[in-house]
């Protein structure tokens, strides 16, 4: 159970729409952010319970030498099987939940009064109660292929297949109570992101 007094924002957008940048605007303002994807990570750590009960459902071989998991080959695993992904998340998510109520209750317990919890695949994984309201960044879809092309060095169809393989982005900003569009330079998403801190967030801290 979420601790009151704490308003959970869930940042959320798709591939190479600057998530991580518009996070650590609001970071850099003080506002702890609690990254989804830094949780699965240390859901899976060696030693963890969690990691031995995914090496015995996948076998040893999505361990590597030094006992971290080999996140490709379980993404190879669970993308040609949508029964294995199943029971990935099955084993990941209560985890993962359990890590992001324990970051909330101690920035909670510290007075903080908001909190970024970010997350590319908050709408996706059914996992919206976490949060109090959704933001989602989005750009234009040319702005968004461009970016990811030279981003991780592939292709336009390899661009094309990836960003396809998402739910789109203009589905996504149906859920979003305030939409950040980064499409712009740097310094325009900055002024941007600054309108929207002395509105959604300022007011709230005075």
């Amino acid at each position: 159970m979420r601790p009151s007094g704490i308003r959970v924002i869930g940042l959320t957008g798709g591939v190479a729409t600057g998530k991580s940048s518009v996070a650590r605007f609001f970071e850099e303002r003080g506002v702890p952010v609690v990254d989804a994807d830094q949780l699965a990570r240390e859901a899976v750590k060696p030693g963890s319970p969690c990691l031995a009960r995914l090496a015995a459902l996948f076998g040893a071989g999505v361990l590597r030498g030094d006992g971290t998991l080999d996140r490709k080959r379980v993404a190879g695993i669970v993308f040609a099987d949508a029964g294995k992904r199943r029971q990935l998340e099955a084993l990941l998510h209560p985890e993962i939940r359990r890590l992001a109520e324990e970051r909330i209750a101690r920035a909670a317990a510290a007075g903080q009064r908001t909190l970024v919890y970010m997350a590319p695949l908050l709408i996706e994984a059914g996992v919206t109660d976490r949060v109090d309201e959704i933001w989602v960044v989005t750009v234009r879809p040319e702005v968004q292929l461009e970016r990811l092309m030279a981003r991780d060095g592939i292709g336009r169809e390899e661009a094309e297949r990836i960003i396809g393989s998402q739910m789109p982005l203009a589905e996504k900003e149906r859920h979003g109570r305030v939409v950040i569009d980064n499409s712009g330079t740097l310094e325009e998403t900055r002024l941007l992101l600054a309108a929207i801190w002395d509105k959604e967030i300022a007011v709230h801290h005075e």
